[in-house]
């Protein structure tokens, strides 16, 4: 009973903890949350316009942003939109319902700041296109999907996203955790509102934020309990100096299990796999930098086996359908040369003609040897700029047979695919189909 008395108590504490984030009252006398200086003179607000410029001093932003296009993500009253635009951004400023304040302030200030109403994960239908910069403040506890939300955030933000959000103090002793967490609200747990989700810890939020498809994640510090976050999607400047040589970039696959392709769908939740060589002997997953049409993305594994080393990555989010460059140093190194893989593009091919096949290791003509192991090269005109080992398939009696290389195209544009025969297919004529996109082809060989 002793034991259960005490987490009771304790439970009773953390609730009290959490209810007394409760600041409804104190918004409730003002009526604004940002103060806002018009030219009608000063509404005062819960935050002061002190307050509000010391928040916004705090930003690793230019002081000019002319040219720049800044999002800025649960406005609210605007201030900070207002702000961005006084410094020369196109602003586009969103909250999930609308608000009067905002449209008094947008009219006596004479405003260009583009207002939407909409919530996070209906963003992207909007079509607003990408920004240079966002601002997402104190709005991720309110979201019951934070994960995807920075994701969406992320998607749209080229250069810099600064994250502000409620965090939970870890104070350590039974409570402390190597791993990040996060508690959830299922009810009105924290501040008394239904609308509040989640409290991650300050290494679960800066986790979220990287796993969004953010290269570097800088604490900026705590207020009230709540976090600051500069969120770049692009890595630090290479060393000046490399203490190590590049590596040496051998394949860039899709690790979808049975894929081993070039293609990728950014609506699906795929990771890509980076084989290089590296003769840096210290080399851990931290060390890594790898780029992805551009974005910085982290590495989520390292491992070395017989056939080489390779490394993770989830795709980042916000590429564009197209050919996309990826390359990779380390913290010690320059960047690798570039391979390239395709984002959202569909397989343009009508006619395939399979125009030879021998065996891979005696190169008998239209022949198989399953003494050797059962290696077909085959000829193979017309596949699309994109094919790959997964998108080239082939099929003895609708059985999948595995494609085990995918050449680049030669002078004529025929490219030459290995594939692997297996023993059930049985001595004799073996009739095999080749299906790429909507094209089909067909060729006999003499299994042997």
């Amino acid at each position: 009973m002793g034991k259960m008395s005490e987490a009771h108590s304790s439970l009773e504490a953390v609730l009290a903890k959490r209810g007394g984030q409760d600041f409804s009252d104190e918004l409730a006398k003002t009526g604004w949350y940002h103060s806002m200086e018009l030219p009608s003179g000063v509404i005062p607000g819960f935050m002061s316009l002190d307050e509000l410029r010391q928040r916004w001093s705090q930003f690793p932003l230019p002081d000019d942003l002319t040219g720049a296009r800044l999002l800025d993500i649960g406005t609210w009253d605007g201030w900070f939109a207002f702000e961005a635009e006084r410094r020369g951004a196109e602003v586009v400023a969103v909250d999930i319902a609308a608000q009067e304040n905002f449209y008094h302030a947008h009219r006596e200030r004479r405003s260009s700041v583009r207002y939407e109403v909409c919530e996070v994960y209906k963003l992207p239908e909007l079509q607003l296109g990408t920004f240079d910069y966002t601002l997402f403040l104190g709005v991720l506890y309110h979201l019951r999907h934070p994960l995807r939300a920075l994701e969406i955030v992320c998607a749209l933000t080229k250069q810099l996203a600064v994250v502000d959000s409620f965090i939970v103090l870890d104070e350590g002793g039974e409570n402390h955790s190597p791993i990040p967490w996060m508690e959830f609200y299922e009810h009105t747990e924290l501040a008394n509102q239904v609308d509040n989700w989640v409290g991650p810890t300050l290494p679960c939020l800066l986790a979220l934020c990287r796993s969004a498809g953010f290269a570097r994640v800088e604490y900026m510090g705590t207020r009230h309990q709540h976090a600051l976050v500069a969120c770049y999607r692009t890595w630090e400047p290479p060393p000046e100096h490399p203490s190590t040589a590049a590596p040496v970039l051998t394949a860039v696959t899709n690790t979808r299990i049975g894929d081993f392709g070039i293609n990728f769908d950014s609506r699906s939740e795929e990771f890509l796999n980076c084989w290089f060589t590296s003769t840096d002997e210290h080399l851990r997953r931290e060390d890594l930098r790898v780029e992805i049409g551009g974005f910085g993305v982290h590495a989520i594994s390292l491992n070395r086996r017989d056939q080489g080393t390779h490394a993770a990555f989830l795709l980042p989010p916000g590429l564009a359908p197209g050919w996309h460059a990826v390359r990779l140093r380390t913290t010690r190194s320059l960047f690798s040369e570039v391979l390239r893989i395709a984002v959202d593009i569909p397989i343009q091919a009508t006619q395939i003609r399979v125009r030879g096949a021998a065996d891979g290791i005696a190169w008998r003509q239209n022949t198989v040897v399953l003494d050797t192991g059962g290696h077909l090269a085959l000829w193979i005109e017309g596949v699309a700029e994109n094919a790959d080992r997964n998108n080239v398939r082939v099929y003895w009696e609708q059985r999948r047979i595995p494609v085990e290389f995918v050449s680049s195209p030669d002078e004529t544009s025929i490219r030459q695919v290995n594939v692997q025969v297996p023993a059930f297919v049985g001595i004799g004529p073996c009739r095999l189909e080749v299906r790429h996109g909507d094209a089909r082809a067909e060729i006999t060989v003499e299994v042997c």
